[in-house]
């Protein structure tokens, strides 16, 4: 497989490709979530789904639940623009993909909001992403062909690894219940999970729009593009209510739909690859590194929170006030601050790796990547290093008297 050699502008301006269709579809899905938080967040307030500061908290004021309604509401006001589109429209001809994230995430957004307002035990939020990564896998939507880096002779580099139907389920259920857990750990600080979610979904939208590039426009390869562009509005839409301070929270209800439609996004778009050519192995590989940038804080942050806390005879679901916002705020990040830190870093990798699929210019991406990283570094570190030189103008202060 080789990508075409152009940059990212000639490829969204390509004749033929629905990128306009794509970007209504995504406007229409912030506009609907927008105007409909400010529903949510009254009915949430009048049937208790309201969260009341605890000692691991950052807010210190009650505040509603629920965005996670507004945010579906949004995502069904896009895919039903998208059904009314010329284009786009072909996406539910060619396969049920859309059908089936609608369905798992209708599901999750159920046991969400039932959490957001009864606080259901951990097995049951289990058995329900489960159930839902099942949902995902009889609508097709899984995880069927792998690169691997052995194998394709004098053809190429690597080939291709078939999943039996038994593989293809456990990866997929594995894949969604670690993004859904991911993101739901990862929101403790205003804006931050609908942030993720749509600096996320962008990164894998703009992928998926390389993707249906190279199939030459095939209607067969709409779906992934259309999920990610209607969550990457969602969330848009639901940040300006979300964000520092935050007059609503999305709940469980909200980040469990952005875990399992970023599951269904990048499995829909990796399904697509099954080329071995070895003149462009990180093309091919850009949908695991895709899948791996845009998760690289959440799914960091439940492992160290994992670890943590069987290091410490706790169980893994017990929450503490260790997770790397909580950090960032230690070390002396304001709350906005460290919330835009945290975009900084999921962006370089999210759309470096998206970049990598894009464009030939392989060297100038990594260039670019390695420079916005260092920036990224010096940015997190800057309170810290501001500390040390005051405690070491203290200490040589002492000296002198």
């Amino acid at each position: 497989m080789s990508w075409p050699t152009q940059d990212v502008a000639t490829t969204l301006g390509t004749p033929g490709l629905p990128v306009r269709e794509y970007l209504l579809v995504g406007l229409t899905a912030a506009v609907v979530t927008f105007l409909l938080t400010g529903l949510v967040r009254v009915l949430a307030v009048r049937l208790g789904a309201v969260a009341w500061p605890r000692g691991r908290d950052v807010h210190v004021s009650p505040t509603p639940r629920w965005g996670g309604l507004a945010m579906f509401g949004g995502v069904l006001g896009g895919v039903a623009v998208a059904a009314q589109l010329p284009a786009l429209r072909l996406a539910f001809n060619y396969s049920s993909e859309v059908l089936g994230v609608l369905s798992a995430g209708a599901l999750l957004v159920l046991v969400g909001a039932l959490d957001d307002r009864f606080e259901l035990d951990a097995i049951t939020k289990l058995a329900g992403q489960t159930t839902s990564a099942g949902v995902l896998v009889l609508f097709g939507v899984q995880w069927a062909v792998f690169w691997v880096p052995w194998g394709g002779g004098s053809t190429g580099v690597g080939s291709s690894l078939v999943l039996s139907q038994e593989q293809a389920v456990v990866v997929t259920a594995l894949l969604t219940v670690a993004l859904v857990n991911g993101m739901n750990f990862v929101d403790g600080l205003d804006g931050l999970a609908a942030g993720l979610g749509c600096v996320a979904a962008s990164a894998t939208f703009l992928f998926c729009i390389g993707l249906l590039y190279k199939a030459g426009n095939d209607p067969n390869a709409y779906s992934p593009a259309l999920i990610a562009a209607v969550l990457a509005g969602a969330c848009f839409g639901f940040l300006p209510h979300n964000f520092n301070p935050a007059r609503i929270f999305m709940g469980d209800s909200g980040s469990m739909l952005i875990g399992v439609m970023l599951a269904a996004a990048t499995t829909t778009a990796s399904g697509r690859i099954t080329s071995t050519d070895g003149k462009d192995v990180v093309g091919l590989l850009t949908p695991l590194i895709v899948l791996a940038a845009v998760v690289f804080v959440p799914l960091l942050d439940l492992l160290l929170a994992v670890v943590r806390r069987t290091r410490a005879g706790a169980s893994p679901f017990s929450p503490d006030k260790m997770h790397l916002h909580h950090r960032l705020l230690e070390i002396g990040h304001s709350h906005r601050r460290a919330v835009l830190l945290i975009y900084l870093w999921s962006s370089v990798l999210a759309f470096g790796a998206a970049a990598l699929a894009i464009t030939d210019d392989t060297a100038i991406v990594l260039w670019a990547v390695g420079f916005m990283l260092l920036l990224a570094v010096i940015a997190t570190a800057t309170p810290r290093l501001r500390t040390m030189r005051t405690a070491e103008r203290a200490v040589r202060a002492g000296i002198h008297r």
